[in-house]
């Protein structure tokens, strides 16, 4: 038989949980909080990873974190998922003038800003940085 990986959890601890499980955004955060209270009523790693459609390891993986870190352990650390191509100030600025002097030609944009800044992006991207500029310019000029 092998050991048992149960948190103790205080009633604050408990509550916490249970209030991040039902009111959280981040679904990831909902389903780590889930499976440390799943974990904490007694239930085998195994019986949890079926209710949360994960792997035995993961879910050890999590409560372990929980038990290390507390609740900030189950939270997605910084520095996940892919990083975004026009970063600097410099280069987020450079794509704005760009669009700027050529208004109606994006590719044209586009080839200015790559012919400036030694980068490549496709033109989805140049695309979907302008389009957030302009949607963080709205929202802030409607406030």
């Amino acid at each position: 038989m092998s050991r048992v990986n149960t948190p103790a959890l205080t009633e604050t601890a408990k509550a916490e949980l249970e209030k991040r499980f039902r009111s959280a955004v981040n679904h990831s955060l909902r389903l780590r909080c889930q499976l440390v209270l799943l974990k904490a009523e007694g239930r085998s790693s195994k019986e949890v990873a079926g209710i949360v459609k994960s792997c035995e390891m993961t879910v050890n993986n999590w409560v372990n974190r929980y038990k290390r870190e507390g609740i900030d352990g189950l939270l997605t650390k910084p520095g996940r998922g892919r990083k975004a191509i026009i970063r600097s100030p410099d280069e987020q600025q450079a794509a704005l003038d760009a669009a700027k002097a050529n208004r109606q030609r994006l590719q044209t944009a586009k080839a200015e800003w790559e012919a400036q800044q030694g980068k490549t992006v496709s033109r989805g991207a140049f695309r979907l940085f302008l389009k957030s500029v302009v949607d963080a310019t709205n929202a802030s000029a409607s406030e």
